[in-house]
């Protein structure tokens, strides 16, 4: 579908988050479009635009010290145009700085641009920004009900643009639908690779929201924290290509459905998906697809107490390239590039298009702990082709497997998530039970459902899909006060108990501004038999994610804290300043001892 309609005084910029280690300013919010403009190059078929910024010392603590080079590509029969940003810290003059948030933002027309649409079963006609600004403004200042909105039908709801995020795999298209009578049209982003986004294929991001807005999310610190924040130190060089992305403009007729708009935005981005590498951005700093690599492979898993320790095919995994560094660092890693694929059911993958550059490589199993990284640096040069030998992951596990809760899959979906408050709901979610956690306030039905004790898991006798609260928070107290909360495990060790450690694998889909304790048939001993000490910053449980950073904690149990018969393990989250502090579980697991089997 070609552009008919024309949009004007659309707004676009880069927009960047950054902390001046050097001069400790604020986080500052800037506009950059470049001082110096050129053409890099034009014909009859396409022209691609430069607009550069070239720091000097003379902007230290007013602009974030890096050469910020913002290219478009207009191409003759393109309904739309192409857009990536390049970002070069050349030498060793360049002051450190800290950067939390890199993005193109796109802002439209608020009397056009009415329906928005994320995904096939996302998507709905939105409120306007007068209807938050005529709102109550709820824990937060994302969160808004809608009080007085012009169209009765959001009256009540709640509106938040958190509740529109999405993992970096499935943030590949989304934008506005003018509903306008006289010629529908549509504005998308079209995201056609993931690899110059931080934080891997399950990192969690900001779409489209209210405004209207439209976002191109390359770096951030959401549902992650400071631990993935971009961070050089004073001297460090650096280069690197965000995009190009595709802005795509289509419309239809006014006898069309103007929802169709949204699978033609669908098609067209299964084309620019094939089209990826493109091979038309000029840019000397880009790699066509000539200059890349590709890596072949079979990942396996082998854990000697699930099959008698047979191997397994690695069905699903997430394998991939990232920087050096130890295994699961690829989930904090911002400033590289990282190429993802699914292993298929037999565990064969290939990771194509890479980047020329040293790696390592990463995976991870859903059904199995732990993280996989392969023992050598990968190489890639261009147009090579590695083919690996095929790789074994042993998962962590010490012994069998006496009791366990949940699925090991780095969220916390399959746990209960209550029904949220009638009087605050977003109605896009009320009939999708799979995104109910995207519902606000659900964090405060915990101290509903328990005003006075705690959450009390029976091994044998609950569900972890109905007992199990989806997030360790705090308890509301009233008058703004909170208290820890302590979460029992109960369970029945029939047998007698065996000399040497048990242990139990604990795994956290999410954690803000947490210290978790675990102790064994003794609440009150101190200190615990373990603690995480403070952990997390992923602001998850505010933000309806179901996960954050993923941590897992391997934890040895001397024997003679358990005995023959019934056992408590207890699990305290002791930090209670605010609602949104806690963890989300993953997968808990108690293993017995090495080489024992009853």
């Amino acid at each position: 579908m070609s552009l008919v309609y024309p949009i004007t005084e659309l707004r676009m910029y880069l927009n960047l988050k950054m902390k001046n280690k050097i001069e400790g300013k604020p986080s500052i919010f800037q506009r950059i479009h470049g001082t110096n403009f050129s053409v890099i190059a034009s014909d009859e078929n396409m022209v691609e635009l430069s607009f550069l910024r070239a720091w000097t010392a003379s902007m230290e603590g007013s602009n974030v010290p890096i050469n910020i080079d913002i290219r478009y590509i207009l191409r003759r029969g393109d309904s739309g145009f192409y857009s990536y940003a390049i970002f070069d810290r050349p030498d060793e003059g360049f002051p450190g700085v800290e950067v939390d948030q890199i993005r193109f933002v796109y802002k439209l027309l608020k009397d056009r641009f009415s329906y928005m649409a994320l995904s096939s079963t996302r998507q709905r006609t939105m409120p306007t920004m007068r209807d938050r600004e005529t709102g109550q403004i709820l824990a937060y200042p994302e969160a808004v009900l809608l009080t007085k909105p012009s169209n009765p039908q959001f009256r009540g709801e709640v509106d938040d643009k958190y509740q529109y995020s999405c993992e970096n795999s499935e943030n590949n298209v989304h934008g506005w639908i003018s509903l306008q009578p006289d010629e529908p049209v549509g504005f998308w982003i079209i995201t056609p690779s993931n690899e110059f986004r931080n934080g891997g294929p399950i990192k969690q991001d900001l779409t489209s929201h209210v405004g209207p807005f439209t976002l191109s999310m390359f770096v951030s610190t959401h549902y992650a924290g400071k631990e993935v924040t971009m961070s050089f130190q004073q001297g460090d060089t650096y280069k690197k290509v965000f995009g190009p992305v595709f802005v795509y403009l289509n419309s239809a007729s006014i006898s069309d459905d103007p929802l169709s708009l949204w699978s033609d935005a669908i098609n067209q981005l299964s084309k620019e998906v094939k089209a990826w590498p493109y091979d038309f951005p000029l840019s000397p700093d880009y790699f066509p697809p000539d200059q890349r690599g590709i890596v072949l492979g079979r990942l396996l898993v082998q854990d000697w107490c699930v099959k008698g320790g047979r191997l397994q095919y690695a069905n699903n995994a997430y394998v991939g390239l990232a920087l050096p560094g130890d295994a699961g660092s690829w989930q904090k890693e911002s400033k590289g590039y990282q190429f993802w694929t699914q292993a298929d059911s037999k565990g064969y993958f290939a990771i194509k298009n890479v980047v020329p550059g040293d790696y390592n490589l990463y995976a991870w199993v859903p059904g199995f702990i732990g993280d996989y990284k392969y023992n050598s640096t990968i190489t890639i040069t261009p147009g090579g082709v590695i083919k690996l030998d095929q790789l074994v992951y042993s998962p962590p596990r010490n012994g069998p497997t006496i009791w366990e809760i949940g699925i090991p899959d780095r969220t916390a979906v399959e746990f209960y998530v209550p029904d949220p408050y009638p009087t605050l709901m977003n109605k896009l979610y009320t009939e999708q039970r799979k995104d109910k956690f995207r519902q606000y306030g659900l964090w405060e039905r915990y101290s509903d459902m328990y005003p006075n004790e705690d959450l009390v898991y029976t091994v044998g006798v609950n569900k972890y899909n109905r007992d199990w609260f989806y997030a360790h928070v705090t308890r509301n107290m009233g008058n703004k006060t909170y208290e820890p909360t302590t979460w029992q495990i109960i369970f029945e060790h029939r047998n007698d108990i065996i000399e040497g450690n048990y242990t139990l694998q604990l795994a956290l889909a999410s954690a803000a501004d947490a210290e978790l304790q675990v102790r064994f048939n003794d609440p009150s001993v101190y200190p615990a038999h373990f603690g995480t000490g403070p952990i997390g910053g992923d602001n998850a449980i505010a933000r309806h994610g179901i996960h954050g950073l993923h941590r897992l904690y391997s934890i040895d149990v001397p024997s003679h804290h358990f005995v023959k018969g019934k056992n408590i393990i207890y699990l305290r989250q002791s930090r209670a300043i605010n609602q949104f502090q806690g963890v989300m579980y993953d997968y808990i697991r108690l293993e017995r001892p090495p080489n024992s089997t009853n």
